[in-house]
């Protein structure tokens, strides 16, 4: 919660008042007028399962007068209701789940999903039990003109700290704002040296991406302002009635397309007030991918070299990564960032003058470069395992420039740990883990010329160690006898179920990406590829004895209102997963963003559509 001044607040909890003090409330200031409140109350007894829970949320002011969310967040209500309510389930007995949330995307938002699904289902025991999001809930690498407009503008409204900037044209983040190049043109930000022409190719995108997606880096975010600004502006219908942006000078041509882009932005802004209202009533967790930091982060170790070592990219990473930290790593596990949290604080103590010390904050960053535990596990049933394949990375042997494994052997092998006895297990993990073939191979081709920026290379197989070790924890005898594998990333949705060949009693794996919440794939380049990928790697083609997973028998489930027998479903929306007592998958579901029926996956018999 974000609040113009450090507020009094109590906590209203099944009709009891708690009133949060310096050891439950975490105040954090980011500006003059924005404290950040992150509230983790201890109970004394566990909450009751598969109820309705109401609560509260008061506000004190200093005429000592209480206003709960009815009076300052009606917006976050269901029809009547005094308060937002939530239900802790005894077991997952199903999940919603997604990825990739582009505010300018034209799709519409899939979080409107979750919204109109709580609302026609006000049960308790029909509740799903939570909302996974799985990476890219902000776009902090692409970023929209009007959107990094508002982003400026309530910079300024609530006074967010400025910094200082070493190795870019400008000094500091108030010349930024006012920089030529800070619209559209951001990459102009680096000194025109030629040591900096890796970095200016490989950070901001210099290189299109034409195979799979047009990323555009002209707008990178770069300031921690400009992070937790665009937070605030993704999450909260609140910010955007304290600002009101105009355009920019802009070319004719930068015009036509900032108009687009601000047709798209007021459609996202209608939606807000829904999305805060679904998160409202249910409990939500998220991870990173590469989008909440910058495109392709840790793609490599020449990468890191590259980004890491010049001070100004470094800062660009460190300050996505400390937002990510408030805004979402910190609610997932809050024991986890105690001392983190405390130097958060020593920096924005800094920021009395309006500028925050350089020295505390590169120092800051460079603990939050090492920090070990974005990862967390929930001890639910089944167990829900939530993985980095960010920070974690195993670093290529044969070259820098070959993509790096989605984790090293210590993640693996911790991994594994924590699902031995497990009868079954969830497992998130932001890239899917078993991926459409044919798109691993064209990524695998691009590797193998040096190229794997141009592709997004970066899936389990990439990486010959990784993929090697994390087939094997499938395989072993003390691992789960179901895995389900939560996944985003691609811009599509699909499910694999993944058998063990010649054995009987191996374990059923389930591969189900939700991909993206406002998000999608070219659908002409996805209907070839899904075709291609059919033909070449049906049952008895040879060239599945050429992956890494020529041990395992892939069954596609086909979307029920597909055409012509896609596999690969290509609409914005929401995933739902329903589980049976043994964590299997019973029925799966994906809500599509623009109030078409949803679409089940249908599972063909086993002996059916086998790759």
């Amino acid at each position: 919660m974000v609040g113009s001044r450090a507020l009094t607040l109590t906590l209203r909890l099944q009709g009891v008042d708690i009133r949060l003090d310096a050891g439950q409330c975490t105040i954090i200031p980011v500006g003059t007028h924005a404290f950040i409140h992150l509230i983790d109350v201890p109970l004394d007894a566990a909450l009751p399962c598969d109820v309705l829970i109401e609560y509260d949320l008061l506000i004190t002011d200093r005429n000592g007068i209480h206003s709960g969310i009815l009076e300052w967040a009606p917006h976050l209500l269901y029809g009547e209701a005094h308060c937002p309510n939530f239900v802790l389930r005894s077991r997952i007995d199903q999940l919603l789940h997604g990825s990739c949330r582009k505010p300018h995307h034209p799709a519409a938002d899939g979080l409107l999903c979750v919204d109109r699904l709580l609302e026609s289902e006000p049960e308790a025991c029909k509740r799903p039990t939570l909302l996974m999001m799985s990476g890219d809930q902000v776009y902090a690498d692409d970023v929209a003109g009007p959107m990094l407009r508002a982003i400026h503008a309530l910079i300024e409204r609530l006074g967010l700290f400025d910094e200082r900037l070493d190795g870019a044209v400008v000094s500091d983040s108030a010349k930024l704002y006012e920089h030529p190049a800070s619209y559209y043109h951001r990459a102009d930000l680096l000194p025109a040296l030629e040591s900096n022409e890796t970095l200016r190719e490989r950070f901001f995108g210099g290189a299109r991406k034409p195979i799979f997606t047009s990323s555009s880096a002209d707008n990178h975010l770069v300031t921690f302002a400009e992070v937790m600004a665009m937070y605030l502006l993704v999450w909260s219908p609140t910010s955007w009635t304290l600002i009101a942006p105009q355009p920019p000078a802009l070319t004719p041509e930068r015009r036509k397309r900032y108009a687009l882009e601000q047709t798209r932005i007021e459609e996202f802004k209608k939606g807000l007030g829904g999305v805060g209202r679904a998160m409202a009533h249910l409990p939500c967790l998220m991870i990173f991918d590469d989008h909440d930091i910058t495109d392709d982060w840790n793609l490599s170790a020449q990468w890191e070299e590259t980004a890491y070592g010049h001070p100004f990219s470094k800062r660009i990473i460190g300050n996505a990564l400390l937002a990510y930290m408030l805004c979402q790593g910190w609610g997932n596990n809050p024991d986890a960032f105690g001392g983190m949290l405390e130097r958060t604080r020593l920096l924005s103590a800094s920021g009395q003058d309006r500028y925050l010390d350089s020295d505390i904050q590169d120092s800051l960053i460079d603990e939050l470069l090492s920090f070990q535990k974005w990862h967390y596990v929930l001890p639910t049933r089944p167990a829900l395992v939530v993985l980095d394949t960010r920070t974690r990375r195993w670093r290529s042997e044969m070259t820098l420039r070959q993509p790096s494994g989605l984790l090293d052997w210590e993640a693996l092998s911790e991994l594994q740990q924590e699902l031995l006895d497990h009868p079954s297990a969830i497992i998130v993990s932001p890239a899917p883990i078993f991926g459409v073939k044919l798109i691993e191979s064209v990524q695998r081709v691009f590797s193998w010329c040096g190229y794997p920026l141009l592709v997004d290379a970066e899936n389990w197989m990439a990486h010959r160690g990784a993929a090697q070790v994390i087939l094997n924890i499938f395989q072993h005898s003390r691992t789960p006898g179901n895995y389900v594998v939560l996944s985003g990333d691609v811009h599509y949705s699909f499910v694999y179920e993944v058998l063990i060949r010649h054995r009987k009693a191996g374990p059923r794996i389930w591969q189900i990406t939700s991909s993206g919440i406002k998000n999608e794939f070219p659908p002409a380049l996805l209907e070839w590829f899904d075709r291609l990928n059919r033909w070449l790697y049906s049952p008895r083609s040879p060239l599945n004895w050429l992956t890494k997973r020529r041990r395992m028998r892939i069954v596609p489930h086909v979307p029920e209102h597909a055409e012509a027998g896609e596999r690969l479903w290509n609409s914005a929306g929401i995933g739902q997963v329903f589980f049976n007592e043994k964590g299997q998958p019973q029925d799966i579901y994906q809500h599509n963003a623009d109030g078409s029926p949803k679409t089940r996956m249908v599972a063909p018999e086993i002996s059916e559509a086998v790759e």
